[in-house]
């Protein structure tokens, strides 16, 4: 599988695909830190998207065909038809990222009658009821790693310094404190 996207929401879908077991995981971003931050929650290979052709490295990476499913969470049209581009024939594309109101993206039909998917998800289709209980028990055994995507602490005062460090990649999440 790849991940395009390196943020808290990728970092989050590199976990999930390292729980379940998945054999690779490419982790697809433009900046340095992400892509390394990736590879300590479970991503085997990383592509810098800014270096090359990343649809042509996952690929690469993927035996020559493709992945068998791709999960955008950048919220751009380019990551979307990267990620879309980058799945073989019956691969699976799942949107997460949130593009601007009238994004239009672009993808060659032929490819859908390739049994290709695209779809999107909202909040990670998440059930709370059963979804939070599962969480918590990974986190309690040591298998999900929720302080690691804490990088800083910051009182209300700061919200806005926090939310440009998210903007900049400096920080995978700021938790606001109340003191």
């Amino acid at each position: 599988m790849a991940v395009f996207g390196c943020g808290g929401v990728g970092l989050n879908t590199i976990q999930a695909a390292r729980l379940v077991g998945a054999a690779r995981i490419i982790a697809v971003d433009v900046m340095k830190q992400k892509l390394e931050w990736a590879l300590e929650f479970g991503a085997t290979h990383v592509v810098d998207a800014s270096k090359g052709d990343p649809v042509a490295e996952v690929q690469q990476i993927a035996g020559g065909g493709g992945v068998d499913y791709a999960f955008e969470v950048v919220g751009y049209q380019q990551t979307v038809e990267q990620a879309f581009n980058s799945t073989h024939r019956g691969g699976t594309t799942v949107v997460v990222g949130v593009c601007p109101t009238g994004t239009r993206i672009s993808i060659d039909p032929t490819m859908l009658l390739q049994q290709r998917v695209l779809t999107g998800s909202s909040f990670g289709a998440g059930h709370q009821r059963t979804d939070v209980p599962m969480l918590i028990d990974l986190f309690m055994d040591g298998r999900y790693k929720l302080r690691e995507l804490i990088s800083r602490r910051v009182p209300l005062g700061e919200v806005n310094q926090a939310y440009e460090a998210l903007l900049q990649g400096e920080v995978k999440r700021s938790v606001v404190v109340f003191d």
